[in-house]
């Protein structure tokens, strides 16, 4: 029976397959198979029984595990067992199978090699996203729009600039996730309480061994069981990029809204908006990316409770990482995926962007008549006053802001008709926008040129 919408509606198909259940067990094998190499290389048993025991140990099922496990109720005894039973015609290998080690040396081992797979992944897919991003920022840099500010008509800026502002974003989070890695990819043979005391003076070698076979760190020291705080910063991670995701969906939301309507997420020709209303063109996927982003950072607090154990460890953790790794890990990949395929397929509707930018009688202006007021010997405070009694004066008995300018004589004083409808004009008014989107564009390349993905 399924139960989870992670198994039928979330989530790609390359990330649930590294965080499943078979990827888990075979991937506990593997590292324990990996053991056995490193022993045969210090002389506990033949190199040519483990070679033997490999090929066999890939015939081991999960099912086969789980039936053990639910016999003698413990999982990684059901692994060694399993992995006992196929190869007991394997010369030394079922003496010397799980040897020195326990059961967190094999789970958090396997997880550092799930994690290792899961950071590739979701490096390829941000710099995918920065791509899009910088590619729409360098498109539109020259859109002027309406800048709001509290849901209020603000400065004029362009859509190039939002677009800009999230790329920075998403670079942010590739270099976090890369300084990360150092920190994050780490393995552990090291017994019962870290001490590495069934391997004598050859533990710290044979940990070595097996990390460089499973291209991973061997933690610098560790009890039982890794420090927790490791996951708590991929977990916060997570949390820190599905916020800007939402907060990319969110904008998208905004300015998708009927009194709006900027942009519009693809709408397919079957698709339905309504199961009542016909008419509906919904921002499905950006209201989604906003919902899931919500549950991943509610592990956050559940995985730093997970880094307070008694002594040298206790169990409470390994329950709640079973979810937290799984499923956090799960829906950023899957919201990192929507957001791609919104923004994509984002269309702009420049009628209205252009309307939305005129309907106030360029009042949104009113910083530049301010500036410039400064600018010819008024006190800027004064300026901002005068400025803000026209506002409210062309607000209140609805005379356009161009029209209250020109009646002032305090503005008059200073500035003829030409020079105020110069002053207004949102496209003389962009400071250094453009430039700043194209040094976020440069920066977008040099991501390009240098990575090695």
């Amino acid at each position: 029976m399924i139960v989870h919408p992670i198994d039928y509606r979330y989530g790609s198909k390359e990330m649930k397959r590294i965080w499943s259940e078979e990827s888990r067990i075979k991937r506990m094998i593997w590292v324990e198979m990996t053991l056995l190499k490193a022993l045969a290389n210090h002389g506990y048993l033949p190199k040519k029984d483990v070679e033997f025991a490999r090929k066999k140990a890939r015939k081991i099922t999960p099912e086969r595990v789980k039936e053990i496990e639910r016999e003698i109720k413990h999982d990684i005894m059901a692994l060694i067992k399993a992995i006992s039973e196929i190869c007991r015609d394997c010369g030394e290998v079922p003496r010397w199978v799980h040897f020195g080690v326990t059961s967190n040396d094999i789970i958090d081992t396997a997880v550092a090699t799930q994690l290792r797979d899961t950071i590739k992944i979701l490096e390829i897919k941000l710099i995918k996203l920065a791509l899009i991003l910088a590619k729409k920022a360098d498109e539109t840099k020259m859109v002027i729009c309406l800048g709001r500010t509290h849901g209020q008509p603000a400065l004029p800026t362009t859509y190039g600039f939002r677009f800009a502002l999230w790329t920075s974003e998403i670079l942010r989070h590739i270099e976090r996730l890369r300084q990360m890695k150092n920190r994050l990819l780490v393995g552990q043979i090291s017994g019962a309480v870290g001490t590495q005391s069934a391997f004598g003076e050859l533990g710290i070698e044979i940990e070595q061994e097996v990390m460089k076979y499973l291209n991973l760190k061997p933690s610098i020291i560790s009890s039982q069981i890794i420090p927790r705080d490791i996951y708590c910063e991929y977990i916060e991670f997570l949390a820190n990029l599905s916020t800007t995701l939402e907060k990319i969906a969110t904008n998208i939301r905004l300015l998708q809204r009927a009194e709006t309507m900027e942009v519009m997420e693809k709408f397919e020709e079957k698709q339905v908006g309504s199961s009542t209303m016909p008419h509906k063109r919904n921002p499905i996927i950006s209201e989604q990316i906003c919902g899931l982003a919500r549950v991943i950072r509610g592990f956050v607090e559940p995985q730093h409770q997970s880094s307070i154990l008694w002594e040298e460890r206790d169990l409470t953790n390994s329950s709640a990482e079973r979810i937290i790794l799984v499923e956090a890990t799960v829906l950023v990949d899957h919201i990192i995926n929507k957001t791609i395929e919104v923004l994509s397929d984002l269309k702009l509707n420049y009628e209205n962007i252009k309307r939305n930018l005129e309907a106030y009688n360029h009042i949104n202006m009113s910083e530049s008549i301010m500036i410039e007021l400064t600018k010819r010997g008024i006190e800027r405070q004064k300026a901002h006053e005068i400025l803000r009694r026209i506002a409210i004066l062309s607000y209140e008995k609805n005379i356009p802001f161009v029209e209250a300018l020109k009646d002032s004589e305090e503005i008059r004083n200073y500035l003829n008709e030409e020079e105020i409808e110069n002053l207004i004009k949102p496209e003389n008014y962009l400071g250094t926008a453009i430039l700043k989107i194209e040094n976020i564009v440069k920066e977008v390349k040099k991501l390009l040129n240098s990575s090695s993905i």
